[in-house]
């Protein structure tokens, strides 16, 4: 059973959950434990078990909210009338009243996801390619010699020597990924950063080099990354409905700036719990799946996360655990 046209529905108890912590988890997201939650899902056997949604007013929730990544309803001028305000309700968490939501670095996974199809589709051999091979058209004049030895592995497991500030720097002028959102090309801005390691060797969390994935797929294909995926990979699961944020350059925002409904996004995870094979058609390589949610980094944080292809590993209680996760939770 495929959920390309619509999911089925069943109950917790009828696939085989106990309901009762199911319950427990929606009354703490009402009760505002989790903070601005929008819809608790949960997908069990292609059956939706579990679908709440909550409702929020980001009206009331912005009105008048300043921050460093934008401002909120009623207080922001027209500078700040853009995609990339964080805090009005005309950008976030939902686009210009639609249903489809922010997914912030959730976009990273499907990105990733979207390279794996160029690859079943013959676009791209594999992930051995040297990275800096696809962007022949920039200016790699001052390129730090030791980025020429970075491959796309080492770039979809943040291991390509680019030095980068983002979990380590405050949401201010200092932070990389910030002067990134205010350069007007952010993939040579990227290519431009110095190296503080040799490729392979440091992990360290990327949000440029995750957009280096949308100038490959347009390199290799020919099409930018938001109508390829549109094509290949969200019209074979039924996905319609998204919108995807673009640079001052016109390449989609590989690294946070894809919406989608709810139920469309959990149809991304059924794909991987099906090993990339939808409705008897394959549309991720084979090994695919197993590889992109394999530890590759082992431990990239204090609490031993590990990290695949754009996908964490948080595991945890001996229970292997993939996951996409964005800013603001």
């Amino acid at each position: 059973m495929w959920p390309t046209t619509t999911w089925a529905r069943s109950t917790p108890a009828r696939q085989g959950l106990d309901a009762a912590p199911l319950e427990e988890l929606h009354r703490a997201v009402q009760s505002g434990r989790y903070g601005n939650t929008d819809r608790l899902v949960v997908i069990r056997h292609g059956y939706v078990v579990v679908d709440h949604d909550y409702g929020l007013d980001y009206r009331e929730i912005s009105r008048g909210y300043r921050g460093p990544l934008g401002c909120g309803y009623e207080a922001c001028d027209a500078s700040w009338m853009h995609d990339f305000n964080y805090y009005h309700p005309d950008y976030h968490p939902y686009y210009q009243g639609r249903s489809v939501h922010s997914l912030q670095s959730v976009t990273k996974s499907i990105s990733a996801t979207t390279l794996g199809v160029v690859i079943q589709n013959g676009a791209l051999a594999g992930l051995d390619a040297p990275l800096l091979s696809f962007f022949g058209d920039y200016d790699l004049s001052s390129i730090d010699p030791r980025l020429r030895a970075a491959t796309l592995r080492d770039l979809l497991t943040m291991r390509s020597g680019i030095e980068w500030h983002e979990s380590d720097r405050p949401l201010d002028a200092s932070n990389t990924t910030i002067q990134l959102e205010r350069s007007e090309d952010w993939i040579q801005f990227t290519l431009d950063q110095p190296m503080d390691t040799d490729p392979g060797e440091k992990w360290a969390y990327n949000s440029g080099g995750s957009q280096l994935m949308s100038g490959i797929v347009r390199e290799v294909t020919g099409e930018h990354m938001d109508a390829y995926a549109q094509r290949h990979l969200f019209a074979p699961l039924g996905i319609e409905d998204f919108y995807w944020k673009k640079t001052p350059r016109g390449y989609p925002d590989a690294l946070g700036g894809l919406y989608l409904e709810a139920l469309d996004l959990a149809k991304i995870g059924y794909l991987y719990l099906n090993d990339g094979v939808w409705a008897g058609r394959r549309i991720l390589p084979p090994g695919w799946v197993d590889q992109a949610t394999q530890r590759h980094v082992a431990a990239v944080n204090q609490a031993g996360w590990g990290y695949g292809y754009q996908w964490w590993r948080p595991d945890r209680g001996g229970v292997d655990v993939w996951a996409g996760l964005g800013f603001g939770g």
